[in-house]
């Protein structure tokens, strides 16, 4: 999914295309350059974080290795894009406002009342196919989600930006002053080796710790959103995983050893041992270094206070 991500911009016709800034953990770097370089790609900045600071300081390191006026497409690695010729004729939409110092970002047009995802609330036409932004709504219960779509002017948030390096670390200086001193204290002794770099560990460390959206989109006022269909998945979750895998005739999507007896609609992923499913539907079973999670397909959004839970008692969580 990272070989796909760098290659989205292939055959943009727009602009030209620089060479990719990454921004990874460091325990990644060997994955990350292998996967680069398997599909000939060996021109790269690989900024590897010390520590995971969310989006709006990784965002930030990238700005501040590139130019103050070059433009940023910020794409996270785990999504799928079917349809780039309409991809890249948002982008084409969006970047005069772009060049006027407005952050933008795509919101993909709702196909259904989806409670996994944040939405955007679109508000006049600032230019042909972009509009001014509203509001950003977290993600709704079923409901609210019926109705936003029903309205015609929300879109899903896809995480996905475009807007001048400058022009987003002047909005970080404002709206997240600490933040963009770490930020800028890291980088400014960071360490460098070949495609790599290494922002320094004990500044990145002091760095407030925030989403893009939480810490600039909704508080900016020179931001606009693109909308634009193009068969845009968020593998990010594992219910999107399922959406996008092939699947046997029962609509389950496997990998690694399982046996299905009856089974339907499930998702099974696992490391070593078979799973073996008698009359189940709509499951998720994830198996991985001895670990095994079960959850209804749904419910994936879960995954994240499950990991959290993990992590804070150091052990496994029983409720």
């Amino acid at each position: 999914m990272l070989q796909l991500t760098v290659e989205r911009t292939v055959g943009y016709a727009g602009a030209s295309v620089g060479n990719p800034i990454i921004v990874a953990n460091a325990a990644h770097a060997a994955v990350v350059d292998e996967q680069l370089r398997a599909i000939g790609v060996d021109d790269y900045r690989l900024i590897l974080e010390p520590s995971g600071r969310n989006t709006a300081p990784a965002i930030g390191l990238a700005a501040l290795e590139a130019r103050p006026d070059d433009i940023l497409l910020v794409m996270p690695s785990d999504h799928i894009i079917a349809d780039l010729p309409a991809f890249h004729d948002a982008i084409t939409r969006a970047l005069p406002l772009v060049s006027e110092g407005l952050l933008v970002t795509f919101g993909i047009e709702a196909e259904s009342p989806e409670t996994g995802y944040g939405y955007i609330e679109m508000g006049d036409p600032i230019s042909p196919l972009v509009h001014k932004v509203v509001s950003f709504v977290e993600k709704p219960d079923a409901a609210t989600a019926a109705k936003m779509v029903a309205a015609g002017t929300y879109v899903w948030n896809a995480g996905i930006f475009l807007f001048r390096a400058g022009a987003y670390l002047k909005a970080l200086a404002h709206h997240q002053p600490e933040m963009m001193a770490a930020v800028e204290a890291s980088m400014g002794q960071a360490e460098r080796k070949g495609l790599h770099i290494f922002p320094a560990p004990e500044a990145f460390a002091a760095c407030p710790s925030d989403s893009i959206d939480y810490a600039i989109m909704e508080r900016e006022a020179r931001i606009a959103c693109a909308p634009v269909n193009m068969g845009w998945s968020d593998v990010g979750s594992w219910d999107s995983l399922h959406a996008v895998s092939a699947k046997d005739a029962h609509d389950n999507a496997v990998r690694g050893d399982a046996l299905l007896l009856e089974a339907r609609n499930c998702l099974i992923h696992s490391d070593g041992p078979r799973v073996t499913l008698v009359d189940m539907d709509d499951l998720i079973v994830i198996v991985s270094k001895g670990e095994v999670m079960i959850m209804r397909r749904g419910d994936s959004q879960k995954v994240r206070s499950v990991t959290e839970a993990i992590k804070n008692a150091g052990q496994r969580v029983v409720q």
